[in-house]
């Protein structure tokens, strides 16, 4: 029997079906399908989201690199096609990967596992000396996930920082008087907030997906390839700062309402046409820089000729029994899901925030409610959002907890890191900090100590990751330990806990402190009714 490499190698052939080949690719798929299936209704939500809209465009593309490598590449040698092993071991390593994020409960693992999965099946398929070149196609799916929550927000920050700055300085450029506070654009009379949705993530994504598509495309050194690969992110982010100070231009020139309309179209295709564009751009002036220059058309490779019979010999595929191998693998693993498959997370036992007490001793609280947006964007099951008062000192001092049933989906906790410089506020200092509190369940631990400033506005605030039981100071690691007790404990529950309270004029940090302290001492009692350890 001939492989489907050799076949596929004369380019013209009609091959017979064949029907044993088919029906044990067939095989693995089906049986494969149960194992990833959270993480692909995971992934079709996700899709309907402004950042990821562009995840079903992926797999289409990927599809078409594969089918153009499968047409021009020869096929390897006899001895090298069988050389299948390989593939077995990564579609394992794949059905490992997503078993693990089932019983975590994350979607985002299970995904992962997929692409690794479909790379072990194309190995598998082609053996490996011919398989390892089809693997470009296969890494080209990882534009269509969904990046880890923690990552997401980390990014974000930082591009929101180079968005606000380089934005103002294209304001400043036209001559407006503007001032930069946080990630808010104080134009004077308006104020512009650099959200989530103004980082340049929105257009980073799909710009990546399609830089890394015209580096395969691009017919040059490879040099030229590695620039207009690397160049999609600071182009996204520098486009997007164009943008932001173009609308700064027209909302201080003729207001925001007229601003709005615009906002709304020029932060779509426009933008995505123009760094595009900026792309083409760059190819051309790089075959400038060759000795023997190609015009545009020629190179960039877009020929399509002979792809609708390759894909048409997926009817011939090849059987084996390195197919056969991988396809009990299959079988094995997900009837072994099925056998203890965890089903949805536990429900926790907890009160809800709403009678949380609001007099603590000689504290008074009032709670603040969050503003929609902010609530939508928060994600939390349950949050409490107080304002105490002493009534003997007239100090005050800002409670805040977010609490998330199931870290694993949605929104989840970010830092506050995060939403401090949306709100205006810039971090003066951030250092891990140790508290004793022997009269609570907490003991001695260590949280985060930040100092942030708003023009003369000085602040302290506390805040840790309280993960069942556990306190963290850091996201990664908050993560992580969501991961571990996911699969061994079957708990994903968590929340974040911040305490702030003002530094007036002329008071030292330290009395700040001891102010937060004593507060804490008398709050983190009666907390594990509501976040459970």
């Amino acid at each position: 029997m001939s492989t489907l490499t050799e076949s596929i190698s004369s380019g013209r052939d009609r091959l017979p079906v064949n029907l044993p080949g088919l029906l044990s690719f067939g095989l693995l798929l089906a049986v494969s399908v149960p194992i990833f299936w959270m993480g692909f209704v995971s992934l079709f939500n996700a899709w309907g989201t402004p950042e990821y809209s562009h995840g079903p465009l992926i797999p289409l593309i990927s599809l078409y690199l594969f089918l153009r490598e499968l047409r021009d590449k020869p096929h390897a040698p006899e001895g090298e096609s069988k050389k299948r092993w390989p593939g077995i071991l990564v579609i394992a390593f794949g059905l490992l990967i997503a078993f693990a994020g089932n019983l975590a409960r994350i979607p985002d693992i299970i995904t992962y596992g997929f692409i690794i999965w479909t790379g072990g099946v194309v190995l598998t398929v082609f053996g490996w000396k011919q398989g390892i070149r089809h693997q470009l196609p296969v890494f080209h799916l990882v534009f269509m996930l969904p990046l880890p929550q923690f990552v997401y927000w980390q990014m974000t920050m930082f591009l929101q920082g180079i968005s606000s700055v380089v934005g103002v300085w294209f304001v400043q450029l036209a001559g407006v008087p503007v001032f930069l506070e946080g990630n808010i654009i104080d134009l004077g009379v308006y104020k512009l907030q650099v959200a989530e949705a103004c980082s340049g993530l929105r257009y980073l994504f799909p710009i990546l997906s399609f830089s890394y598509l015209f580096a395969i495309l691009y017919r040059g050194p490879y040099w030229h390839k590695a620039v207009l690969l690397l160049m999609a992110a600071p182009l996204a982010v520098f486009m997007n700062s164009v943008r932001i100070g173009i609308i700064g231009v027209m909302v201080n020139s003729y207001g925001i309402q007229h601003a709005e309309g615009f906002m709304h179209f020029f932060e779509g295709w426009v933008i995505f046409g123009s760094c595009i564009a900026i792309l083409f751009l760059m190819a051309i002036a790089l075959q400038r820089l060759t000795p023997n220059p190609l015009p545009l058309s020629e190179a960039i490779d877009l020929d399509f000729n002979g792809l609708g019979a390759v894909s048409a010999r997926i009817l011939s595929i090849p059987n084996s029994v390195a197919m056969m191998v991988g396809t009990g693998i299959a079988v094995v693993t997900t009837a072994l899901f099925i056998a203890i498959n965890p089903g949805p997370a536990p429900a926790i036992e907890r009160d809800p925030f709403a009678i949380f007490p609001r007099q603590i001793s000689e504290w008074r609280g009032v709670q603040v409610p969050l503003d929609t947006q902010i609530e939508q964007v928060l994600g939390a099951d349950d949050y409490i959002n107080a304002n105490y008062v002493n009534r003997e000192t007239e100090d005050t001092i800002n409670f805040f907890v977010a609490f998330y049933h199931n870290q694993t989906e949605g929104s989840g906790i970010h830092s506050p890191e995060v939403c401090l410089p949306a709100g205006g506020w810039e971090v003066f200092s951030l250092d891990p900090y140790e508290v004793s509190l022997p009269e609570t369940s907490y003991g001695t631990f260590n949280l985060n100590r930040a100092v942030i400033q708003k023009g003369l506005s000085k602040q302290l605030v506390y805040y840790w990751f309280e993960q069942r039981g556990e306190r963290f100071t850091n996201d990664y690691s908050a993560k992580a330990a969501v991961v571990y007790d996911g699969i061994f404990e079957g708990r994903t529950d968590g929340a974040m806990v911040r305490f702030v309270t003002p530094i007036r004029g002329g008071e030292p940090e330290s009395a700040a402190d001891a102010r937060l302290k004593s507060f804490m001492e008398e709050t983190l009692v009666k907390l594990p009714r509501f976040v459970p350890l």
